[in-house]
């Protein structure tokens, strides 16, 4: 493990993307420097030649750390806990990295599918399946209620990237129109991660109207 880059990793991000947040509240947790730089998504900015050089995707966030681009948010938190964290933020028993690795795959579908993608049609009124995202969103806090009754926090691990990957859209949820009031064990575990040292929050945007 490295103790600190030899400069400030370069993060690229955009203040109301929940997948640059991670990124942003791990590089917080891990008092990394780093110089946050805007990509203003409204404007295009994704979509130019400089960037897409940096991500051919076009999407955010991206990482410079010397020598190292790298994109995807949650690719970008296992380099950073391999390069400069110890192993409690990413486990490397068979167990423990399988754990993380599930809700990692959780934090890209189900939770990019349900309460990331409400957000989404609410906050910036695209038109996607509300309902169905929903829906998802809908089952996926029903299980993790129920896995949340059992432990502090997402694998028995302790904190780990996990929690992370999983926190800023459900945290978020209700600016996608679903509220957060019938999973006491989910509002418990986010009160626990905004509880970490160094914790940063995302912008607060304003919640849709009812319906």
């Amino acid at each position: 493990m490295s103790q600190k880059p030899s400069s400030p990793i370069k993060f690229y991000g955009f203040p109301l993307s929940g997948h640059a947040h991670r990124v942003e509240l791990f590089l917080s947790l891990l008092d990394l420097p780093f110089e946050n730089i805007k990509v203003d998504l409204a404007k295009g900015e994704h979509r130019t030649p400089d960037f897409l050089a940096l991500n051919a995707l076009g999407q955010v966030p991206v990482i410079q750390d010397g020598d190292v681009t790298m994109a995807d948010s949650n690719a970008i938190l296992v380099y950073l806990a391999t390069q400069y964290a110890d192993e409690s933020w990413l486990p490397r028993d068979p167990v423990g990295a399988a754990q993380v690795q599930r809700f990692l795959s959780i934090a890209a579908g189900e939770i990019a599918k349900g309460p990331g993608m409400a957000r989404v049609a609410k906050l910036f009124r695209r038109p996607l399946d509300i309902t169905a995202a929903q829906d998802i969103a809908a089952r996926l806090f029903a299980m993790l209620e129920q896995h949340l009754a059992s432990r502090p926090f997402l694998t028995d691990a302790g904190r780990t990237i996990a929690d992370l990957a999983c926190y800023t859209y459900i945290a978020h949820a209700p600016e996608g129109g679903i509220s957060l009031d019938p999973y006491p064990n989910i509002r418990a575990w986010l009160a626990r991660v905004e509880a970490l040292p160094g914790f940063v929050g995302m912008l607060r945007s304003p919640l849709p109207a009812a319906e």
